[in-house]
């Protein structure tokens, strides 16, 4: 980074997960002047270890003359991370700065500063990083009043009303999908690199309609191939299929007849995407970086009052 760069950065906005760190360098309008990443999650560091493995990727980008704020986000506000943000609870607004967690550092030329996850006490559930996502997109959509769903490992479902978080209900369908198609009975069948879009849709309208059915239909993807000789991609069209179909039967309450959003990967997405459009429903997709940069420096200005 040259000094005059150096110069201009106001903030470093961090979403730091279990297994990756990722950063981005504001200057002091929110532009984006630099970005960082690396694998060294939550996951893999010690308390006393998030420090130095936030300033290898930034150490270089510092001004020495002045205190530059830090602002994280995700699981490195968990219990087992660098230290714990304690959750806020629904109904809530998305966590703003003036609710970040400060954190004791060594180094002079920052302060760094952890946002709250979210819970539900009834029905119990969490989330951490999700919530800057749906910070982000409430900055953006000020008067939406719908339903965000966030795909991934975990995905999420959330009820947005009055730019408050009313209530939220999470699928672990992307890690059962990760489970069946890396240890199970279906691993040689469900590994192709294609994908089938009519199969797709077939099954999904299959697992929404007769989701008590499932645990059958599953082992019918390993018995298709053995007997009829079903190819690899329609084994892992299929999966996908029945896998999305079951969550969209069960998160029915939360997207019928409602406005809906989706924040995720771009092909990931679209199969939540085309599910719903199948179901009737127009859903947009929106960038999770995006969503969730701005929803950190949406805390931008609050932090700045802190330091």
């Amino acid at each position: 980074m040259t000094e005059a760069t150096k110069e201009t950065l106001a903030l470093v906005a961090v979403d730091w997960g279990t297994s990756n760190l990722r950063l981005t360098l504001l200057d002091a309008s929110g532009n984006s002047i630099g970005e960082r990443s690396s694998d060294r999650g939550m996951g893999s560091l010690e308390p006393s270890e998030f420090e130095g493995a936030l300033l290898d990727l930034i150490d270089d980008d510092l001004p020495s003359d002045k205190v530059t704020p830090i602002i994280c986000c995700g699981m490195v506000g968990a219990a087992q991370g660098w230290k714990e943000a304690v959750y806020l609870t629904t109904p809530c607004e998305p966590p703003k700065g003036v609710r970040a967690t400060p954190v004791e550092v060594n180094d002079p030329r920052i302060s760094v500063w952890i946002l709250p996850g979210v819970k539900q006490d009834s029905p119990a559930d969490v989330m951490r990083g999700e919530e800057t996502q749906i910070a982000g997109f409430i900055a953006q959509n000020p008067n939406f009043d719908g339903v965000l769903c966030l795909p991934g490992t975990h995905t999420k479902w959330a009820r947005i009303s009055a730019g408050e978080i009313v209530s939220f209900q999470t699928f672990m369908t992307g890690e059962i999908f990760a489970l069946l198609s890396k240890n199970s009975v279906l691993r040689h069948t469900v590994n192709g690199s294609g994908f089938d879009k009519s199969v797709f849709e077939a099954a999904l309208s299959d697992a929404m309609s007769r989701p008590q059915s499932l645990a059958s239909k599953l082992f019918g993807i390993r018995a298709e191939a053995l007997v009829n000789g079903m190819s690899a991609d329609e084994g892992k069209s299929r999966l996908s299929g029945y896998l999305i179909g079951l969550e969209l039967a069960g998160a029915r309450p939360y997207w019928l007849g409602m406005d809906v959003a989706l924040i995720g990967a771009p092909s990931l997405a679209r199969l939540y995407q085309d599910g719903l459009a199948a179901q009737g429903v127009t859903a947009s997709i929106h960038s999770v970086s995006e969503m969730t940069l701005s929803g950190l420096t949406a805390a931008y200005s609050v932090v700045k009052e802190l330091n």
